[in-house]
Formats: structure tokens, C-alpha cells, sequence
């Protein structure tokens, strides 16, 4: 279902306690958000955006090995992100520009992982962008194979509930990647060993370049958790409140043991698949799935409930402007990585 300014601004009706009649709740407050959180939701939406925009300009400019945008996926990410504790794992995907931001990764810090500067949090300048990793923030380390991520997230889930933690593991992955073996291993080890993850796959319906109906002999990857008695399900991964709210539920889920949960968010890829990889969709296919862009629908919703108006938006974009220009500038500026680094954290002491 695409979403639409009818179906954000649906009200809920749920009760006021006590024998008076039934009050009339805002989704966000109904998905247990503040009014500054669901506006903060698309504050960063805004900015990933902008970050993802000016990343495939520099990329075409020749300024960045590669660029990889995340237009589309905006609402998934930062919205399923935030369902989780600070003390909880995540494992990301390439496209991941936007869960990065919103779990805590500044802009300047992106961008020293796009620039290959030393300070990069994610490979101190050793690896590609989107190789997201931060200490500090439980982003684990990924690899370069797609779908890798995901069996390593099942290990790091089985590994808080063998040390009796409450923490949860979330592990993000596109259409193509639940086409890999590491999906099924990954899927079937978690659902024997009851483990407490989250397979969150954004399901945009084209792996580079081939139609999901060309890998999928069914309609839904959600359909797939059946036959390993997990627990599936898709939300539209363009309306940030449904994904918040079902992410929050298979979290919660897995934190009471209750094993994993697949969820499917069915978003649209705006633009191309990298700055090195055009987009081969008909124009009427990209007018398709820009008409699903998940940043005017939500802000229609805000709007709707009193929470944004043209003022504070013109101010949030100008302050998203600001914010990526002066990390633009900080990580050009930026020292590369020395060359005897190139080693370092990759071989173990040799005695």
C-alpha cells in the first residue's frame, strides 16, 4: 500500500481510562511518540536525504569513489532504527545512509567515511562508503558480499542471549540480499537457536537491475518466514509510523525471548542504484516511485496535526543545508590515512 495523506492522517480511537468516552489520539502519539519525536523523525529524514543527494553529486564530480543513494528508504530506516536502545546491536546494508544518521552517526562523520579520511569512524579511510561500523554507537562491522550481515547478526543475537543479555540484534538488507543463502542460513539458525533478532529487509522491488518477480517465485520475502516458523510481516515502508510501530513490537518481541520476527518494508528506490550504476528503469517506472516519495507524505501528516508549517520546514531545511556543508568542508579538509595503516587491524601479532 502506498502511502497516501488520507492514511497518515488517520486518527486512532483508543480508550481515555475510566468509564468517559473514547479520546481521539494523533498516530504518533498512539505509537508511544512525542510531538518533538515524530517531528525529529523527519528532521532526519530530511537531512539523510540531503547527505544522499550531495554524495552522488560529489560522486559524479569525481570527488567520491562512489556514492550509493538512499533516496526512498528514508522513512524504513530512520523510523526502525529508533526502536531500538542504545545498548542493542544493529548490523546495516550499503543503502543504509539514513539508519547511520538517525542512530546517532553525525554528518561530518559520514562524510569522513566518504571522503576515505582517517578519522572515518567506519574503517579509519580503508574501506568504501557504506561499510558502516561505530564503536561507540553498536553499528557492527559489514562486509562488502551482500547479505553476509545477516548470519553475522544471528551470532551476535545468540551471543547476548548465551551471556543471559537483553539486548537486541537488528540486521538491515535489500530484496537482493534475501536472494543470498546467507537469508535462509541466517534465517533457519536464528529460528532453531530462538535468538533475539530482527531481519528488517527493505523490499524496493529491484536488485541492481533485476525485477523482484525474476527472483522471487512468491509474491512476498515476508511469506518466506513460514516455512522456518518465524513470525512474518510487512508494513509500507514509506509511512514512518507503521514502521516504528512494527519494528517496536518485534523488538519488544525478542527482548521477552520470544524469537526472531522478519519484517518486509515495501519502499521505493527514488534514484539509481550507485553513482557507478544507472538506473535502468523505464521513465514511467521512476515517475512510479518517486510519486511514493515517503518525505512530502509524512510531512503532509505533520502538517495535519499543527506540527510543521512553511516556516519551521524552510528553518529545518536550511539547518540540514548548513549541517551537511560544513561536514562537506570539515572532511575535505581532512588528513588520508598514513599508508602503514593499510595493515592495521587486518593481520593479528605474529607471536
Amino acid at each position: 500500500m502506498s502511502p497516501t495523506v488520507a492514511a497518515t492522517r488517520r486518527q486512532a480511537r483508543v480508550p481515555s481510562g475510566g468509564d468517559g468516552p473514547p479520546s481521539l489520539l494523533p498516530r504518533h502519539r498512539e505509537v508511544g511518540l512525542t510531538d518533538q519525536q515524530a517531528v525529529d523523525l523527519y528532521r532526519a529524514m530530511v537531512v539523510a536525504r540531503r547527505i544522499s543527494e550531495a554524495c552522488l553529486r560529489l560522486a559524479f564530480q569525481g570527488t567520491l569513489d562512489v556514492a550509493i543513494p538512499a533516496d526512498g528508504h528514508e522513512a524504513a530506516q530512520v523510523a526502525s532504527i529508533r526502536a531500538l536502545r542504545p545498548t542493542d546491536f544493529a548490523y546495516l546494508f550499503y543503502r543504509s545512509i539514513p539508519a547511520a544518521y538517525a542512530r546517532g552517526m553525525t554528518a561530518r562523520e559520514i562524510m569522513l567515511d566518504s571522503f576515505g579520511r582517517a578519522a572515518g569512524p567506519s574503517s579509519g579511510g580503508k574501506n568504501l562508503p557504506g561499510h558502516w561500523a561505530h564503536r561507540g554507537l553498536n553499528l557492527m562491522s559489514i562486509s562488502g558480499s551482500v547479505g553476509t550481515q545477516i548470519p553475522n547478526a544471528v551470532g551476535t543475537a545468540l551471543a547476548s542471549k548465551v551471556r543471559g543479555e537483553d539486548a537486541v540484534t537488528i540486521v538491515y538488507f535489500g530484496d537482493g540480499g534475501a536472494s543470498k543463502s546467507d537469508f535462509h542460513e541466517g534465517l533457519n539458525f536464528a529460528a532453531v537457536h530462538h535468538v533475539p533478532v530482527v531481519l528488517f529487509c527493505e523490499n524496493n522491488g529491484i536488485a541492481i537491475s533485476v525485477p523482484f518477480e525474476k527472483q522471487s517465485p512468491v509474491g512476498s520475502i515476508a511469506e518466506r518466514a513460514a516455512a522456518y516458523g518465524v513470525l512474518g510481516t510487512t508494513v509500507d515502508g514509506g509511512d514512518p509510523l507503521a514502521v516504528y510501530a512494527t519494528t517496536c513490537a518485534a523488538v519488544e518481541r525478542a527482548r521477552r525471548g520470544q524469537g526472531p520476527t522478519l519484517i518486509e518494508a515495501k519502499v521505493s528506490r527514488i534514484g539509481q542504484h550507485t553513482s557507478q550504476v544507472g538506473d535502468l528503469r523505464t521513465r514511467a517506472e521512476i515517475r512510479e516511485a518517486t510519486a511514493h516519495d515517503p518525505l512530502p507524505a509524512y510531512a503532509a501528516y505533520l502538517r495535519g496535526q499543527g506540527l510543521l508549517d512553511k516556516a519551521r520546514q524552510a528553518a529545518l531545511e536550511a539547518r540540514a543545508t548548513s549541517e551537511i556543508a560544513q561536514a562537506i568542508e570539515e572532511a575535505r579538509d581532512a588528513p588520508l590515512p598514513e599508508p602503514s595503516a593499510a595493515t592495521r587491524d587486518v593481520y593479528g601479532p605474529t607471536t
